[in-house]
This record gives C-alpha cells, sequence and structure tokens, in this order.
C-alpha cells in the first residue's frame, strides 16, 4: 500500500487514494492534522503529535518543534539526555502517520510519496528520503507541495484549459508555482520560494512585538520555559485575530499579567517586512514563466499560514481578484500526494492525468574566465540547467581546461542563482582525468541529468578518449551516509514508542500538565485534584472508565482555557 504524506512544518498529514478519490486519514486522537512534533516523556518513551506540542511548554528542554527547518544541515537538537538530527525527529512523525495510516486502512503500508517545498535544496531533498527510510518507508516520489495543492485543485479541473498560481505559505516555507492545465495535462511553468518563509516567522514577529511594547529585557529570550509560554500565547491571538477584529495577548512572567491590546492592524505593521518578502518569489515565478497577473485565472492557496486576513489581502491586491478558497489550504498539499500515489499505482480514475514539474533552481558548475589583459578570474557560476527547466531533463556543455598539459579537471558543482559560486549552494565534486594534450585537445562535454525526485547525475566525457566519469550527487555535507543510516535506523527501533491505544489519555495528561503550569492559587490546587482523579482512573485499566474519565477533564480544561484564570486573571 502506497500512502501520500505532507510532511510540515507545523502540521502533517497522511491520504489515500481510495476507492476513486482522495481520503484523508484521522491520526490516534481522530485528528487529520499530526503536530510536528516530538517529545521524551520522563521515563524515555517518545510522545508525537498533540501530546508532544502540549509539552513544549512544560517540558522544552525534553521537546522539539520546527526542525523541519534544519532539514539537510547537520544541526542536531538535544531532547532530555539524546540528540537527534532532523531527519530523526521527521521519521518519527513519519513513522506515527504510517502507524495511524495502517490501523485506518487494516494493511500494512510499505510507500510513500511525501511533499517537499518546491524551493528545498539538494541535501534537503535527500535527507527527507532519509527521514522516510529511517521511519520503514520506501519514497517513491518527492513532490514539490505546490505541484500536490495545483494536482487536488486541477483534478476537479480536467475538462478545462486554465492557467493559476498557487501560493502555498506553511509554517515554515513559502513557494509560489504557475501551472497549466490542458486536456488532461497539468505543467508546471514556474515555481520560486523562500525556504525560511512562514507562519512561525510571522508569530516570532508578534512574540518580538510584544516584547518591544512591554519593555522587556532581551534575557527572557534565554528562559526556555517563557518564550514557550509567550509562543502559545502569540499563537492563540494570531488565530483569534484571524477571526475577530481584536484580541488581546496576554501571558504570565514572574507572577504578573502581562496584556497587550492587538487588532489586525498592528499585527499587519509587525509582519510589514515578511508581507514584502512574500512579493519577490512572486515576481520571479511571473517573470520566468513571461507572464503579467492579469493574465492568470485563478490563484489555489495552500498552507495554513495563508488563513492570516493580511496574507490574503495581500494576495487579492497583488492578482487583482479573490484568490480560490474552495479547498482547505491545511488539506490540499495531503491530498495531491494522495492524487500522486494513485498516479503511481495507476489508479483508472486518474487515467486521463498527466503531471510536469520544474527543476526549482539552476544547475552548474566553477568555471574560469578570461579577461581582457589575457589573466583569468576563477570562482564563476555556469549553468548548466537553467531554473524552471522542465523535468526530467538532460543538458551538456562542453568546457577546456585552462591551461596546457593539464592532467586533470575537479569539476565543482553548485546549484543557486548568483553569479559567483561562493553565494550559491555546493552539492559535489567530480575529478576527470586528461590526456595532458593541448586545451582543445583536452576539451570534455559535462552533462546534467535531474529527474523528477531532484537528484542529479553528472557525467564528464573526455572527448579525445572517450573515457567518461560520473558521480550521482549523494555526499552533501551535513547529510547521512548508507551506512550511518543503516547504524541509526537500528538505533530508532531501540526507541519507545508511545502506544497508539493510549495516546489519547497521554495527551489530555500533558495538557493538563501545560495548564497546570500557568494557574496559581486555588485554581492550581483545583486542577490538581482533577489531575489527580483522572490517574485514578487510568490505575483502574477499565476502559469504560477511563473514557468517561477523560472526556471530564477535557471538560474542565476547555473551561479553564477559556475562562480568565488561565490568562492569569485572578487566583481562584
Amino acid at each position: 500500500m502506497i500512502v501520500g504524506i505532507d510532511l510540515g512544518t507545523t502540521n502533517s498529514l497522511v491520504a489515500v487514494w481510495k476507492e476513486g478519490e482522495a481520503t484523508l486519514i484521522p491520526n490516534a486522537m481522530g485528528d487529520l492534522l499530526t503536530p510536528s512534533c516530538v517529545s521524551l516523556d520522563d521515563d524515555g518513551t517518545v510522545l508525537v503529535g498533540r501530546a508532544a506540542r502540549e509539552r513544549l511548554q512544560t517540558h522544552p528542554e525534553r521537546t522539539a518543534a520546527n526542525f523541519k527547518r534544519y532539514m539537510g544541515s547537520d544541526k542536531s537538537m538535544t531532547l532530555g539526555d539524546r540528540a537527534f538530527r532532523p531527519e530523526e525527529l521527521s521519521s518519527l512523525v513519519l513513522r506515527a502517520l504510517k502507524a495511524d495510516a495502517e490501523a485506518f486502512l487494516g494493511q500494512a503500508v510499505e510507500e510513500a510519496v511525501i511533499t517537499v517545498p518546491a524551493y528545498f535544496s539538494d541535501a534537503q531533498r535527500k535527507a527527507t528520503r532519509a527521514a522516510g527510510q529511517l521511519a520503514g518507508l520506501r519514497v517513491d516520489r518527492l513532490l514539490n507541495e505546490p505541484t500536490a495543492a495545483a494536482l487536488a485543485y486541477g483534478l476537479h479541473q480536467r475538462d478545462a484549459e486554465t492557467r493559476f498560481l498557487v501560493f502555498d505559505l506553511g509554517g515554515g516555507t513559502f513557494d509560489v508555482s504557475i501551472l497549466e492545465m490542458f486536456e488532461g495535462v497539468m505543467e508546471v511553468r514556474a515555481s520560486a520560494g523562500d525556504n525560511f518563509l512562514g507562519g512561525e516567522d510571522f508569530l516570532q514577529a508578534l512574540v518580538d512585538l510584544f516584547i518591544e511594547r512591554k519593555e522587556l529585557p532581551s534575557s527572557v529570550r534565554r528562559n526556555g520555559a517563557f518564550m514557550q509560554r509567550l509562543m502559545g500565547a502569540a499563537e492563540r491571538a494570531k488565530r483569534e485575530l484571524s477571526e475577530l477584529p481584536r484580541t488581546t495577548l496576554t501571558v504570565e512572567h514572574e507572577g504578573n499579567r502581562l496584556a497587550l491590546p492587538l487588532d489586525e492592524a498592528m499585527l499587519e505593521h509587525a509582519c510589514a517586512a515578511l508581507l514584502k518578502r512574500l512579493r519577490v518569489p512572486v515576481e520571479r515565478a511571473l517573470r520566468d514563466a513571461n507572464l503579467r497577473s492579469v493574465m492568470l485565472d485563478n490563484i489555489v492557496l495552500a498552507g495554513g499560514a495563508t488563513r492570516m486576513p493580511m496574507v490574503r489581502r495581500l494576495a487579492t491586491t497583488m492578482f487583482g481578484r479573490f484568490p480560490a478558497i474552495d479547498f482547505n489550504p491545511d488539506e490540499i498539499v495531503a491530498i495531491g500526494a494522495a492524487v500522486q500515489a494513485g498516479l503511481k499505482v495507476k489508479d483508472a480514475a486518474l487515467k486521463e492525468v498527466v503531471m510536469t514539474d520544474v527543476s526549482p533552481y539552476s544547475l552548474g558548475v566553477a568555471v574560469s574566465k578570461r579577461m581582457p589583459d589575457g589573466s583569468s578570474t576563477h570562482g564563476h557560476f555556469d549553468p548548466i540547467i537553467e531554473r524552471n527547466t522542465t523535468v526530467p531533463v538532460s543538458r551538456v556543455k562542453n568546457y577546456i581546461p585552462v591551461s596546457a598539459s593539464q592532467v586533470f579537471i575537479d569539476l565543482h558543482i553548485f546549484q543557486g542563482e548568483s553569479r559567483m559560486v561562493r553565494d550559491n549552494i555546493h552539492l559535489g565534486d567530480l575529478r576527470v582525468e586528461l590526456p595532458g594534450l593541448s586545451p582543445e585537445e583536452s576539451a570534455v562535454d559535462v552533462r546534467f541529468t535531474y529527474d523528477v525526485n531532484g537528484l542529479l547525475q553528472v557525467e564528464a566525457t573526455v572527448l579525445k578518449t572517450r573515457k567518461t566519469f560520473s558521480v550521482m550527487i549523494e555526499g552533501n555535507p551535513g547529510l547521512l551516509t548508507e551506512d550511518e543510516i543503516t547504524e541509526r535506523l537500528a538505533a530508532m527501533r531501540e526507541l519507545k514508542i508511545h502506544p497508539r491505544d493510549t495516546l489519547e489519555n497521554r495527551t489530555a495528561l500533558a495538557r493538563a500538565e501545560r495548564i497546570y503550569a500557568q494557574l496559581r492559587g486555588a485554581a492550581r490546587e483545583w486542577l490538581s485534584e482533577q489531575i489527580l482523579q483522572f490517574e485514578a482512573s487510568l490505575a483502574t485499566q477499565d476502559g469504560r472508565v477511563v473514557t468517561q474519565a477523560r472526556a471530564r477533564l477535557e471538560e474542565q480544561l476547555d473551561h479553564l482555557e477559556r475562562s480568565a484564570a488561565v490568562l492569569g486573571d485572578d487566583d481562584r
């Protein structure tokens, strides 16, 4: 069985193509969205999802979130006494989604289509594939997120000729893709993006505004517990401003209740620089597609951050029309991943759909250039595959060595758009042996082949000897080798994963602990008693008793979160 997975910065989803349609799969909590959050419980058990997110405020030193932003790097995050790489943390989220899918489908899930930001680099894509491998999944395809959203949208437009733009603002990344659909063929014309621009940045802007307006010292940023409480309060305020004209961001600090009244205009002013950054990828994609905004038939929103009114206003202003709201922006990418999974198994309902994609980056080599005075200048970037070229693609260029009698060339392979390679991303190297003749007789053809999964093969052929040298770009700095993946896979198997069938109980306890930490006085004592009563019900191991006790505790927690006590208004 193959599933589609939207592995997100903030939330992740899993879906399946079943009986002619995409079906979203609920997790053990009955939710479609699984927070991309991992925590180590006090006994060393791994918690994933809502239970882990609830522990961000109470156990920040044992909990990790937003690790997708560090995929493809050698950064590690410490939970308790154990360090995890970003792909290991991502694999735990994938493993939880795999278990949810298997429980829902009643059969083993072995393959997955996993979505990635269109602007993910080669290293980030390989790290995502490694995360799938660590989770016990064969990653059939890495699918660009806006392309997935376009598949979901285009499924209902198969008989139409249409040109549309996908505006995908997720928790950590922003992608733009322009697509054309005609006669069942969906063609990506251009993609652009920003890997460090997402809902989390808008949230951070609100946190920065609060710290500035309340004149809090810079040292508060080193207080992990307070910052997590502030982030949680800011997230609630941001969500409320998506539905209400004004709200109040309130948090407790050193026994004092700090409150900041907010309205949409204040938030938009605080996020002005971020809104300006959203324009840049849109303008680049339009230029690359040789289109003007008025030539688009529709704008499709994807990613939860597009729910913010100021983002929707920006999109409306930029394109001169209201964006399409036919799909839930949180779910559209996962639905598209399921469509791609259906295409993989050649489902009859999808036989008319053909999908093409593009390379989001330019790929090339470092070259030297001859100056008018005869001297050479080094480190210039020479693209072999230009960005937004339809993939799969193979391109070749001819190069000659700088000097006579040269016995080898070191090809330095880069990805990016800057003129000098120092400002681009180094992907790898290939040493080519030369016959040691004149530069013209030592000419080399360099061929780049780039596939739909974002994997690059480089092949160099010495024209005189016809000898060929090649490399599949695998060894990006900071990435796990195959041996390391095997070693870490064995270590991951030893981790204790919290049982899926008791996750609701652990999540309720984690939420209660978070709210308890925010309360004071009589309200705190009262909640402590309720937690003890719930723990007593767990000790009975009677499913009916536990279910009733959990429902009662969650109702009490709902009341507390709605009340002023949670915000520190009083000490009831």
